[in-house]
């Protein structure tokens, strides 16, 4: 579940996208003052002043675009991460080892019609769905049908 917040500022976009719009604007002016002047050594102070380092912002607010995203995304990552190995409160089931048990026990085994799983009738992936259909144990006996990794059936059908 995505809980709400505030999107928080983040310096080093906005410091790259000035540097590329500063850039850009030294680059326009110094190929506006460069096309007036028909003599080169009229058009190099255009060149040293406006288009160089115009060109230099370019690369330099391009460089921070990419690490400034560099570092949102990891920082999603790294709370992502969080989230997922996060402990919950111990209850009295726990024994100190992990016991990875299925997540469906139902008996009833149920496919999707085009799917290339089948699955117990009471899987998160197939509860609810009218389109679910009985398994043929011919497709899962030709090998056509894989089990389910999440409920993980028995190999054995009706």
């Amino acid at each position: 579940m995505r809980t709400s917040r505030l999107r928080t500022v983040h310096p080093v976009l906005w410091a790259g996208w000035a540097a590329l719009a500063a850039g850009a604007v030294l680059c326009v002016v110094g190929w506006y003052g460069v096309s007036g002047e028909r003599y080169a050594e009229r058009q190099l102070p255009y060149l040293a002043s406006c288009t160089i380092p115009g060109a230099a912002l370019i690369i330099a607010g391009a460089v921070l675009l990419a690490r400034g995203r560099e570092s949102i995304a990891a920082r999603r990552v790294e709370e992502l991460y969080g989230l997922l190995v996060e402990e919950g409160p111990a209850g009295p089931e726990e024994t100190g080892r992990a016991v990875r048990a299925p997540l469906a026990v139902s008996g009833d085994l149920l496919m999707v019609p085009g799917g290339t799983l089948w699955h117990r009738a009471d899987c998160p992936l197939v509860a609810g769905k009218a389109e679910a259909v009985p398994v043929d144990s011919k497709l899962v006996a030709s090998g056509e049908l894989d089990p389910c990794p999440i409920c993980e059936p028995a190999e054995e059908t009706d």
